[in-house]
């Protein structure tokens, strides 16, 4: 496939150069990764001509731009499908069933890995660690990560992006997030009640520290006096000691 000339102007110039805005001034290759995922973004992916523009629009010699593009793997150096579907086959995701996974993505799209689907809608890839480890086995579709996945629930996000939904992201069994799987088992209760009991806690626990410092405080005082009473005490009985012997005649 030829690849055809590419200019970098009107909205994706400035996007672009608002990229760059967030670099110190001479500093401007560092937005290479931003504004590659920009072009890729625009044109589906990353042709010769459409790197080079990038690389005068940063004024950083072209071989650097590639050396970048060839590096990162969610960068694409050749035509694809409109969803990017890859599968994390790491050991997490292995352990946890990612193979069958595969094998139900390349039954539902008709392609086997680094494959592009014949209605240019999917290209099938395998992943090394989504890092998303517990939440295995993942796929990554795009820019959303789905979780928590079975065979059945893969093959029916796949035929929602097929009808131009967009299914919901994240874990597909229905835990919330990262939590443990079957729900929560601690604090299930209503969380008023939840509030109220803490704060007659907290409530508790400060009346216990201001009854310990008055406490405190009165047994410091006590002492105190003690110690002026025998001061005094012993300062009455030195005195008597020096007057008695005037008291001889």
């Amino acid at each position: 496939m030829s690849e055809a000339p590419f200019t970098l102007d009107g909205e994706l110039k400035a996007a672009a150069q608002a990229a760059m805005a967030k670099y110190p001034p001479g500093r401007q290759a560092s937005a290479v990764l931003p504004v590659l995922d920009l072009v890729q973004r625009h044109e589906g992916w990353l042709s010769r001509p459409a790197m080079d523009a990038v690389a005068e629009l940063l004024e950083m010699p072209p071989i650097r731009v590639y050396e970048v593009a060839t590096f990162y793997t969610m960068l694409r150096l050749k035509p694809e499908g409109k969803h990017s579907v890859r599968v994390c086959t790491s050991l997490s995701c292995w352990l946890r069933g990612s193979e069958e996974i595969l094998a139900a993505c390349r039954a539902a799209l008709g392609v086997e890995s680094f494959g592009t689907s014949a209605d240019g809608l999917f290209t099938l890839e395998q992943v090394e660690c989504s890092g998303a480890c517990v939440n295995a086995p993942v796929v990554e579709i795009d820019d959303d990560y789905y979780e928590d996945l079975t065979p059945e629930t893969i093959r029916g996000v796949l035929e929602a992006l097929k009808r131009g939904e967009r299914p919901q992201a994240g874990p597909q069994g229905g835990r919330q997030a990262s939590a443990p799987e079957g729900g929560p088992t601690t604090l299930t209760g209503d969380p008023a009640e939840l509030h109220a009991k803490a704060m007659a806690a907290a409530a508790e626990r400060a009346r216990a520290r201001a009854a310990k410092a008055a406490e405190e405080a009165k047994t410091a005082k006590a002492a105190e006096e003690a110690k002026t009473a025998k001061a005094a005490e012993e300062a009455k009985t030195a005195g008597d000691a020096k007057a008695a012997p005037g008291e001889k005649g």
